[in-house]
């Protein structure tokens, strides 16, 4: 297939994980961008904060890239956005609500002033040269939320973005089913569909079912109420203010991004709370408990997050009451469940009430249950399907089900971060993989920690370490002090004295004979005394902790 008369689609992210969404559409010299998310580093990925997509492949082509283009305001989703813009400053298109949530994270970074910020509708379109980049209203656990039509030279690739199939939405603004289905009949040449909640049988229930559950639980609520939820779910915050106002309940937000996102979503008309209704967190204490919500972050067990905060008594201002109940208005993220559990155990410790998924309907999922799939399948009846937004098992779950509504396996493509697929008119297949991966975010730090830091992270938290710390006079190479020992995480020094002065001796011993045999390098020093320590220390405890000797010149 020649290049220059086809599409190339370049998932940069997101195909085999969950988060770091980022697709690349190329036709001749235009690279356009759909998404620029983050992922959340695993418990064994000591000190990463978050993990952002490689873009070395725009960054070789970024004469060609003409836009990122948004569907939702999600962090794997636009997460990694200013760090990507960093490197590749093109415009950004997205709806209002998405791009007021992206302009606060690049106030943050001092990029707000740099970067061109194009806000669009649904059923807005953007021309290019090459592409027309159509919005169509999706619903999602996000308000303002889009599925993209990239209609190109060789056809139509629907991109759905995050979805639902919500026909109650809070914002009475259901899935735009029908244009889907227009483009549908006029021929949709690849699908590319949200593949998260494949494995799940029939479908979603509305956001709105939440409404109910919330008026019940707070109509026998005693004291506070304190739901923790996702900051970006601007519906589950509305519930939430509705069900606390029918009760006469004031309504404090806690945490940076559950403020930062509240006041973005009520300037921009997406959250509605009278004045009278609001207030400071700081001013709980100015009425009774019986007429206090709070609403904040931290249903994901994260540390540093609001709801922890709480539980482990280290919230500045929100103290445990005996009455108070608490609310976790969420689902685990895959790999935040021990998190998550601990942060709810501690509370019941504390003796209060906490109401979670597993025993009220306090939460519903944003993704399509298998029924919703297969109506958005039935509904564009595509030529190539391609699923996306999952680990590989949910890729060929979604194949399968593919599949069994009647399309060709040749014509799905269960595809890997990195891998190309090109398109033309008539034909799809696969082309030559190019670059990607994961560069880690510690701190200020941006990818100058890998793989070779983090494993030696991963043994320093397994086994610890152990410094050899010794003195040697410049001239005549003897040791005048030392060896001394510094263990960090291996055994305590007072409790394994025996050790500690047999390694001890084992260091001397190997220095004497080195120095008796003229071996003065540093470095053949210092390998020496190494091994030798490894090898006993393993022979004695089976463990390998990092030895490091160190020599001082005097």
């Amino acid at each position: 297939m020649e290049n220059e008369n086809c599409v190339k689609v370049i998932p940069l992210g997101g195909l085999g994980e969950i988060g770091k969404n980022i697709t690349a559409f190329e036709y001749e010299d235009e690279i356009v961008v759909v998404d620029c998310g983050i992922a959340f580093p695993d418990e064994d990925m000591y000190g990463v904060d978050m993990i952002i997509p490689d873009i070395s492949y725009l960054l070789k082509n970024q004469e060609k890239v003409k836009g990122i283009f948004i569907t939702h305001g999600h962090e794997d989703h636009i997460g990694a956005i200013p760090y990507i813009l960093k490197q590749l400053n093109v415009p950004l298109y997205g709806t209002k609500l998405t791009l007021g949530i992206i302009e606060n994270k690049l106030k943050e970074h001092n990029l707000l002033s740099s970067c061109t910020l194009n806000s669009v509708n649904a059923s807005d379109v953007v021309k290019l040269n090459h592409f027309k980049m159509e919005f169509i209203r999706a619903t999602h656990s996000i308000a303002d939320s889009c599925s993209i039509a990239i209609h190109t030279p060789v056809g139509t690739i629907l991109h759905t973005g995050d979805f639902k199939i919500d026909y109650t939405p809070i914002d009475y603004l259901p899935m735009d089913l029908k244009r889907i289905a227009e483009l549908g009949n006029e021929g949709i040449l690849l699908l590319m569909a949200d593949s998260t909640n494949v494995e799940r049988k029939g479908h979603t229930l509305s956001e709105k079912s939440i409404g109910e559950t919330l008026i019940r639980i707070l109509r026998r609520a005693r004291g506070r109420v304190i739901v923790a939820t996702f900051a970006s779910n601007v519906h589950r915050m509305q519930q939430i203010i509705n069900a606390s106002i029918r009760y006469s309940r004031k309504v404090a937000f806690s945490g940076r991004s559950m403020v930062n996102i509240s006041q973005v979503a009520r300037e921009l008309g997406y959250l509605h709370i009278p004045d009278e209704y609001i207030i400071d967190v700081d001013e709980i204490d100015d009425y009774e408990d019986e007429n206090i919500t709070i609403i904040t972050t931290g249903s994901q067990g994260e540390p540093m997050a609001g709801l922890s905060r709480i539980a482990f008594d280290n919230h500045r201002q929100i103290k445990i009451k005996p009455n108070d109940l608490y609310i976790v208005s969420a689902s685990p993220i895959p790999g935040n469940d021990k998190l998550i559990s601990k942060v709810i155990n501690e509370l019941y410790r504390k003796n209060v009430e906490v109401i979670y998924k597993d025993l009220e309907d306090v939460h519903v999922s944003g993704h399509a249950f298998q029924e919703e799939l297969k109506l958005m399948h039935s509904l564009t009846t595509p030529k190539y399907f391609m699923p996306v937004h999952g680990e590989y098992r949910h890729l060929k779950h979604h194949a399968n089900l593919a599949n069994k509504l009647g399309m060709n396996r040749n014509d799905i493509f269960t595809l890997e971060t990195g891998d190309v697929l090109k398109l033309s008119k008539d034909k799809a297949e696969k082309g030559a993989k190019v670059r990607t991966g994961s560069v880690f975010v510690d701190g200020l730090g941006v990818g100058d920690v890998g793989n070779v830091v983090l494993r030696d992270r991963r043994n320093l938290a397994q086994d610890g370490m152990m410094n050899i710390v010794v003195t040697i006079e410049k001239e005549t190479h003897s040791v005048i002090a030392g060896p001394d020992i510094i263990s960090r995480g291996f055994v305590y020094v007072k409790e394994s004295e025996e050790l500690i002065n047999s390694v001890k001796e084992i260091a001397a011993r190997e220095l004497d004979r080195c120095l008796e045999n003229n071996i003065t390098e540093w470095y053949a020093l210092k390998r020496n005394m190494k091994k030798s320590i490894e090898r006993y220390l393993y022979e004695k405890t089976k463990r390998r902790p990092y030895v490091i000797p160190i020599i001082m010149e005097i």
